[in-house]
This record gives structure tokens, sequence and C-alpha cells, in this order.
């Protein structure tokens, strides 16, 4: 049987893998698929439209794509890594030991 942090740990790894689909997936099928008068079934099978949060048809003909957005995906995979949007711990460390030695904000 499989234990709580296992089933954890896999729903990160899932969930990870989604926001780097979301945050740096392509858009080529979605522009092809934009410029299909009426696509095949199964040719949207085979489409990669991942990215794709909303598809309409105006009544006045065309077609709106709507994308997931990216920055979001970008920001929930900093969430996910645990920096907290500092990916320069040391650098950090070393400026608050700056101030703390008097050194002010830019440690001079």
């Amino acid at each position: 049987m499989e234990s709580n942090s296992e089933t954890g740990e896999r729903t990160r790894k899932r969930v990870r893998r989604g926001y780097e689909r979301l945050a740096y997936g392509g858009i080529a099928d979605a522009v092809r698929l934009l410029f299909t008068e009426e696509p095949d079934l199964t040719a949207l099978d085979k489409m990669d439209l991942y990215n794709i949060a909303e598809i309409k048809r105006p009544k006045g003909g065309g077609m709106e794509i709507k994308f997931f957005d990216r920055i979001k995906a970008l920001q929930s995979l900093e969430e996910l890594s645990g920096t907290g949007g500092d990916s320069l711990p040391l650098y950090r460390t070393l400026q608050e030991c700056a101030r703390s030695l008097g050194g002010g904000e830019d440690g001079v």
C-alpha cells in the first residue's frame, strides 16, 4: 500500500508538470486550429491544446482562443520550488549580514 507522503509527492510532481506545460508549452497547434475552417475530429485528437483556456466561435464568424496565463504559471512554479522569489539566498544572507554590521541598505 502507498503512503500519504508518496501520494503527496506524486501529486506535487503532476502539478509541477502541469504548470511547466502551461508556462513553457507551445502554441503551434492552437494557431493551426485558428486557421482551420472546420477541424477534423481525428486531427483535434492529435493536437496539443493544453495551453488553451477557452475557445469561442462568435456569431459573426472567426474564432477566439484564450490561453492560460504563463506568468501565473511561472509564479506558481516558483512557489512550488520553495524559493519564495529569492533565487539568490547566499546573496540575500550576505546583504543581511552587511546591514547588521551597520553597512546600510547597499552594504557600503
